[in-house]
């Protein structure tokens, strides 16, 4: 591990010019790519204490043996340089987004005599127009196949191409009128090239122009009573807009703009990017990375923003681009971007509309796509036993923890105070034995109390099952052995009524709530939650269950009476367990909180009035306009309600009488009092 200062440049040796930074390990391979607007002040915090770094950066600096950097003219020029290196050196400390896939396209080799219409998928090459990413390659030739009959351009091979020129004789398409034949001479070059650029204009968007043509001509045929042209031209003209149906509008002014959406942990992020040309979607992907600098939103952005558009040019970067964040140099990128178009570029982040819509679309995609990249590995046997392993290993545990419970706290501003209990059984969720708690031994927020009367509860719980049940008792020295297997050697499990799966039941068929005990404890938190846990266990006399915390801020192990975390490797399957196990137990709590405060936000004075149901309540509500005003009403009033008899106005009248109004609520930002207008709460 390197000394940052040992290599620290002198004061005043940096310039303070923008430009861009290499870090270097010692065997001068480059681990780090940076920009600035000032080099001077952005390289010396890479020097301060290490104390104050974030991990990753105190990682890269210790890793480091030198920096170097490189003076430019403006920040574009900084932009497009960084981009260039970190192609070139591919520095293991740079964000870096990979395909979760290989996409295919929809490419027009304009680079040729004859252009062709074909599925691509890997690099781009030069002089080919490229359309897409689909998520498949049959979607792409369902498009061209019905857009073949208006143009007809070549989609064969090479070889195949020849042969139909050696032998005069064109192939199956050439003869139903889905190619124009150039192999034998039916088209000219220029008539050809022609095709495959009115090709390329519709799917680029520019389709109302040639579809409007069509009808133009299919109605001046009709009259010429041409009117097998004319079927044709019609058919022509569907076929086309079958084509266009197979992407729904999704913004009516015919955007053409790229949404990018992120979703992002501690560890990883996941992409998503939708290209929308003419209003319509042509083309998704996502990408996935490895966050292995200290990097936010906005940089992951500027990121993706460079690896998407940094080979390209013209039309291919589209005239908007909506984000989640902006980069932190806007106006550079915005300039940059434009330099590659050639036209004005838009980057900014949709606040209203369709576009809003669609970019939370986009985002639910990210989502998705981070989830499901994260559970991947938990299908496969293998990479399960891993992570049981590694766990095992990094807490010093005799054996893998094939059952794991994960306990987290939630709560709003200190109400409505729960905690939920998750279970994992061999790497996987066991819904069934999920359980919530209420916490009811203080009022308030006190995660650290809320973890140990959580804990206490629930192993308190497993000794009553055990003491109740007999079970993993031991058996006198002279109980008789059972009637058939081997004679009992140690303690005899005493179960009660099991099910045909084996598992244990109560006298009443249900199963048990706490009957199994963990081999690993997991507690959302820190040392404070995990010492709680730890009481908790001991106060019990439970000496036999391991316990850990998981923090969310750098995704530390914390183990009991340690002063340091156990820090697991990145990419380890050991920590994606651990996360998975935390992440579930956060939504499981998460969800029951929303629940119960939403409850409580429904309940209204009338649930207490007898025999009044929901539809006679909606009743008075619509008929008075408020609870408020229903109060004030008498009973007579009440009884000209449809449906409310006077025993029911009087039982009512009691009702609100007897339930003091809720002081009324006030706009914070007006000072107004804002008047009670419906009985959903009280």
């Amino acid at each position: 591990m390197a000394d940052p200062s040992s290599y620290r440049p002198k004061p005043g040796q940096i310039p303070d010019s923008p430009g861009v930074y290499k870090f270097r390990d010692e065997h001068r391979r480059v681990i780090y790519v940076g920009k600035a607007k000032n080099l001077r002040q952005r390289v010396a915090n890479y020097f301060q204490d290490l104390a104050n770094l974030h991990p990753r950066t105190r990682t890269m600096v210790t890793t480091a043996a030198s920096v170097e950097w490189t003076v430019v003219s403006t920040e574009v020029e900084a932009l497009q340089l960084e981009y260039s290196w970190i192609k070139e050196f591919d520095p293991r400390f740079n964000v870096k987004y990979r395909d979760d896939k290989s996409y295919p396209y929809l490419a027009v080799t304009l680079n040729e005599e004859f252009p062709r219409v074909q599925v691509m998928r890997g690099a781009k090459k030069k002089g080919v127009r490229y359309f897409g990413p689909y998520g498949h390659a049959w979607a792409i030739r369902e498009t061209v196949d019905l857009m073949l009959r208006v143009f007809p351009v070549r989609t064969c091979s090479a070889g195949v191409f020849k042969n139909a020129a050696r032998t005069g004789r064109p192939c199956l398409l050439g003869y139903i009128g889905k190619c124009s034949a150039p192999c034998v001479g039916r088209v000219t070059p220029e008539e050809h090239r022609e095709l495959a650029e009115d090709f390329c204009d519709f799917m680029a968007g520019r389709t109302g122009t040639y579809i409007r043509r069509l009808e133009k001509d299919m109605m001046q045929a009709a009259e010429e009573m041409e009117y097998e042209r004319a079927a044709r031209l019609r058919d022509d003209a569907e076929a086309l807009k079958r084509a266009m149906e197979k992407s729904a509008v999704v913004l009516a002014d015919a955007t053409d703009a790229d949404l990018i959406a992120v979703a992002e942990d501690e560890l990883e992020a996941a992409l998503q990017i939708f290209h929308v040309r003419g209003g319509r979607v042509r083309g998704q992907r996502g990408w996935v990375t490895d966050k292995v600098e200290a990097v936010d939103t906005s940089g992951l952005v500027e990121h993706a923003l460079q690896q998407l558009y940094g080979e390209e040019r013209g039309d291919a970067v589209p005239k908007e681009v909506l984000v989640p964040a902006l980069p932190e140099d806007t106006e550079a990128v915005s300039q940059w971007l434009a330099e590659r178009r050639g036209s004005q570029v838009s980057l900014r982040i949709p606040q209203r509309g369709d576009k809003k819509d669609l970019m939370a679309t986009v985002q639910r995609n990210a989502q998705q796509a981070l989830g499901l990249h994260k559970t991947k590995r938990a299908s496969d046997l293998t990479t399960r036993s891993r992570a049981l392993e590694e766990i095992a290993e990094a807490l010093g545990l005799d054996t893998a923890p094939l059952r794991i419970e994960c306990y987290d706290v939630s709560h709003l501003q200190g109400d409505d105070v729960v905690a939920s209990m998750v279970v994992f059984e061999d790497g996987l969720a066991r819904k069934s034995e999920y359980r919530r708690f209420q916490i009811k031994g203080f009022e308030g927020q006190d995660d650290v109390r809320s973890m140990h009367e959580v804990i206490g509860r629930r192993f308190k719980r497993y000794l009553q099952e055990k003491e109740r049940t007999g079970e993993w008792e031991e058996q006198p020295p002279d109980a008789a052995a059972p009637a058939a297997g081997p004679a009992a050697t140690g303690p005899v499990p005493a179960v009660g009524p099991t099910a045909e799966d084996g598992e244990p039941r109560e006298d009443d068929g249900r199963p048990k709530r706490f009957a199994y005990p963990p081999q690993l404890v997991v507690v959302d938190g820190g040392q404070p939650q995990v010492a709680a846990a730890k009481r908790a266990l001991d106060e019990l006399g439970i000496d036999d269950i391991a316990v850990c915390g998981l923090a969310k801020r750098l995704e530390e192990v914390w183990l009991p009476d340690d002063d340091d975390p156990v820090v697991l490797p990145r990419s380890s399957e050991g920590l994606y367990l651990l996360q998975r196990v935390r992440d579930e137990a956060h939504r499981f709590a998460i969800t029951y909180q929303r629940a119960k405060r939403a409850k409580g936000i429904r309940t209204s004075p009338l649930d207490d009035v007898s025999g009044l149901g929901e539809t006679r309540k909606q009743a008075l509500i619509k008929h008075f306009g408020s609870v408020k005003k229903l109060r004030q009403a008498t009973i007579d009033e009440i009884c000209e309600v449809p449906g409310i008899g006077r025993r029911t106005a009087e039982s009512v009248a009691a009702a609100l009488a007897s339930t003091a109004p809720a002081a009324p609520a006030v706009n914070t930002a007006t000072g107004e009092i804002i008047e009670e207008d419906d009985g959903g709460s009280s």
